[in-house]
């Protein structure tokens, strides 16, 4: 499926490692594929606009994290020991931060997976960040639930959405999270 993908890693800081991960050709034209196939989601913040980010988010979390790629409603990777990573993307015009927030809707909390994988997918689609992971339960613990419609005071951007929130240095080590057992 995935062949010759280049994996680049480059740490930048935070509690964990922010990894980049450069996108390939073959990468974007699957994205693209499937972002087509898969038309507009139900709760979609962007109507459909953000699919590609989505894929090309799965596809850079698979390249360092491996397993299978699922692409179920409930996660998107299996690890080979059976647990399940949701990969939550965003599209970004900067290269990420550790005070930068990683964000799951309130809507989605059910979801059956065991961790989610936040990453940040460049605008321009050539590179994306692997910026942590994190065991859900403990997401949920330790992130800020936020209203709609509150201003973010750390970048003024409108909340689009009531939300969940925690800060990417207070994420996990996406590589450290898949190697371990529990």
């Amino acid at each position: 499926m995935l062949t010759n993908i280049v994996k680049k890693t480059e740490v930048i800081g935070g509690n964990g490692l922010i990894r980049q991960v450069l996108i390939t050709d073959q990468m974007r034209e699957l994205a693209h594929k499937k972002a087509k196939e898969m038309g507009t989601l139900r709760h979609s913040i962007t109507e459909g606009e953000g699919n590609i980010v989505g894929f090309l988010g799965e596809y850079a979390a698979w390249s360092i994290i491996g397993g299978k790629i699922a692409n179920t409603y409930e996660y998107d990777l299996l690890l080979p020991d059976g647990r399940t990573v949701d990969v939550k993307s965003k599209r970004t015009k900067v290269i990420p931060q550790p005070h930068y927030e990683c964000t799951i809707y309130a809507y989605n909390p059910n979801q059956k997976c065991n961790f989610y994988c936040f990453v940040r997918v460049s605008e321009t689609f050539d590179k994306a960040w692997i910026v942590g992971m994190m065991d859900k339960t403990e997401f949920y613990r330790k992130a800020s639930f936020v209203k709609k419609g509150t201003i973010d005071g750390s970048n003024r951007f409108e909340i689009m959405g009531d939300c969940y929130n925690l800060k990417i240095q207070e994420l996990d080590d996406a590589e450290y999270i898949v190697k371990c057992t529990f």
